[in-house]
């Protein structure tokens, strides 16, 4: 029963995102460049919550976002499988405390997911690959995901770990004494 209650709270998450990146994100830009809180929120999920979550939510997430935004539909839903599957290898790899280890998986997560995208829906859409306009496009968005997860870390990290106490029952870092 937890389970589902956690599952159905990732979900009002999720919409609740999904209202700050339409209504107030779409004011604040760097160079007419918006974050994309969706890579971060899948990313997060992997490294919270486990696996099948991860790549799951992911998948659904990304299929809502490319029936809502895409001109395809498919790659978002592609790269977030890839976000979430990412967020539980980092989970098993690497330490979720140290916030430049958090910085690293934001930056690459971005990139990954955008890239992905970017060739996905060049091939589907079929158009004419422009890499210096894509990669100054990357590379705000990188830099402004990576802002946002160091101001809302503290946040995402006590939410993580109640997600992490309901899907791992074995992680000793998260169990109450």
């Amino acid at each position: 029963m937890r389970k589902i209650l956690t599952v159905l709270g990732l979900i009002i998450v999720f919409l609740l995102i999904y209202f700050f990146q339409v209504n107030f994100f779409s004011s604040f830009t760097i160079a007419g460049i918006k974050p994309n809180l969706f890579i971060i929120y899948v990313l997060f999920i992997g490294l919270f919550a486990n696996q099948v979550l991860g790549i799951s939510l992911g998948v659904i997430f990304g299929l809502i976002i490319d029936f809502l935004y895409g001109k395809a539909i498919g790659p978002s839903a592609v790269m977030f499988c890839v976000i979430g599957y990412l967020g539980s290898y980092f989970d098993k790899n690497f330490s979720k405390e140290n916030k430049m280890t958090i910085i690293f998986m934001v930056a690459g997560a971005t990139f990954i997911y955008e890239l992905g995208v970017y060739f996905l829906n060049s091939i589907i859409l079929v158009f004419e690959r422009e890499m210096l306009y894509f990669i100054k496009i990357v590379l705000i968005e990188t830099l402004y995901n990576v802002l946002l997860s160091i101001i809302l870390y503290p946040i995402i990290q006590k939410i993580g770990y109640v997600i992490d106490r309901n899907f791992k029952k074995n992680n000793i870092l998260t169990r109450y004494f």
